[in-house]
């Protein structure tokens, strides 16, 4: 594993040992496709740990994924499900989502970036959170609609 750094001289572009650099915290780039050649070895992970840097980077990536889970989640709440099995899973694909961005890319992304997302999915979770009561709500009054008619 390489280590290509500005400050440390010393070691610039020679063979460090992996573990140093797994514990350095930083946006993983890693690509199936695509391999970089350096002194004749193959590279196909690449760690940024200057947030600069990685802000572009995680933030193409992020907003790929929360438009697609914009468009998923949408499409959730419009199906008109009796069971209340979509409401739900918008619910979970909304906190998976919250804890992946927590865990992985807050550091990475800006603040503005991380409330116009956090604002958008507040309302539809906001949404799915009623629906998801009308169906329970309408649920127990069948139940005990049909108890007193017994």
């Amino acid at each position: 594993m390489y280590s290509i750094s500005d400050m440390n001289y010393s070691n610039k572009g020679e063979l460090v040992n992996k573990n140093e650099l797994t514990e350095i915290n930083g946006f993983m780039m890693a690509s199936k496709n695509k391999v970089f050649h350096i002194n004749g070895c193959e590279i196909r992970e690449i760690k940024v740990v200057n947030k600069r840097l990685a802000n572009p980077l995680v933030s193409r990536k992020v907003f790929k994924h929360y438009n697609k889970l914009i468009s998923y989640l949408t499409e959730l709440l419009v199906d008109d499900d009796d069971s209340g099995d979509t409401f739900r899973e918008a619910l979970n694909q909304i906190e998976k989502f919250r804890l992946e961005i927590k865990v992985k890319y807050r550091e990475f992304l800006r603040q503005k970036e991380l409330e116009l997302m956090s604002k958008q999915l507040m309302a539809l979770q906001r949404e799915a959170k009623i629906r998801l009561m009308e169906v329970q709500d309408s649920y127990l009054n069948m139940l005990n609609s049909g108890k007193k008619s017994k």
